[in-house]
């Protein structure tokens, strides 16, 4: 993977943050790492946060950690109830006084989806740009590897997703399960999955969740065209197979989410908030260079 001076690493991810000196003008931003990451990584979060700082000095940086701990933060992007998780950054950000004047958010594979909730769920303070770097906003069917050193909890997490992804103890406790989508078993997924069927208004139109997304002045999402993780990758992108197979797959536009506008990312696609990026490498593999050209200009 080039790039300009050298390759961004791979993930996990840092929580850092700037004080009272940062530029008046810098909007400030807000990142979730992804599955198998914590907050504080110096190589990978703190990476990109001295990639942002370096080209918009005196920005405000808030990477989220979940829990008291680094192992902490790890284990709950496994096992802690997302909505749970959404809840307490909700109130992280409330009670944040740098944030009150707004923010940028952007969220990193799994936290994609994540910063996309608070979105919904918690217009305040206001989230004025989503940028979801390689996101699964349809869901994922599919588990083909993990991150770092986690095979061995992937492992245990495949068998529990094989012998039931849609009962209360598996949807209540693995994260991955919150938002495990399976085409042969629509009815199940709209009933049982107690995350992501919801912010995608699987079950019914929640007004409030489509006006707060509306909200949003861009919503950036980033597609790596060569993913080996994501299952299938055009969920990054908010398509996903078509219903009652797992091999043909339809673009955002073809889905019944788009047709009938129920979180409105139809009018926000006509206004031109929606923008679709696409990467060549594998998930959450990108270069400075790309960074600063496609990425950049959003969080200015």
């Amino acid at each position: 993977m080039a790039a300009v001076g050298r390759a961004v690493p791979a993930l996990p991810w840092l929580w850092l943050w700037l004080g009272p000196g940062r530029a008046a003008a810098a909007v400030p931003l807000v990142i979730w790492h992804g599955m198998g990451d914590s907050c504080c990584n110096p190589l990978s979060m703190g990476y990109v946060r001295d990639m942002v700082q370096r080209r918009i000095p005196g920005v405000y940086v808030l990477s989220l950690r979940i829990g008291s701990s680094l192992v902490q933060d790890v284990e709950n992007s496994f096992f802690m109830n997302v909505n749970d998780q959404v809840r307490e950054v909700c109130d992280q950000l409330a009670k944040d006084p740098h944030l009150k004047g707004g923010y940028n958010a952007m969220g990193f594979s799994q936290g994609g989806q994540f910063l996309r909730a608070v979105a919904q769920r918690c217009p305040s303070p206001p989230m004025f740009t989503l940028i979801s770097v390689g996101g699964q906003h349809q869901g994922v069917y599919g588990f083909p590897r993990c991150p770092g050193e986690s095979s061995h909890i992937c492992d245990w997490i495949r068998k529990m997703l094989d012998l039931g992804a849609y009962t209360q103890a598996v949807q209540e406790h693995l994260v991955q399960a919150q938002y495990w989508h399976d085409p042969l078993k629509e009815e199940d997924y709209r009933k049982k999955s107690i995350f992501l069927a919801d912010i995608n208004q699987e079950r019914g139109i929640n007004e409030t969740y489509k006006k707060n997304l509306m909200a949003l002045k861009k919503f950036v999402m980033v597609k790596f065209l060569n993913d080996t993780m994501v299952d299938p990758p055009i969920s990054e992108w908010f398509g996903f197979y078509k219903s009652g197979q797992a091999k043909d797959t339809i673009p955002l536009k073809e889905t019944f989410l788009y047709k009938e506008d129920r979180l409105g990312l139809q009018e926000m696609d006509k206004a031109g908030k929606l923008v679709f990026l696409g990467v060549e490498g594998d998930h959450l593999h990108f270069t400075e260079e790309w960074f600063y050209t496609h990425i950049l200009p959003f969080l200015q």
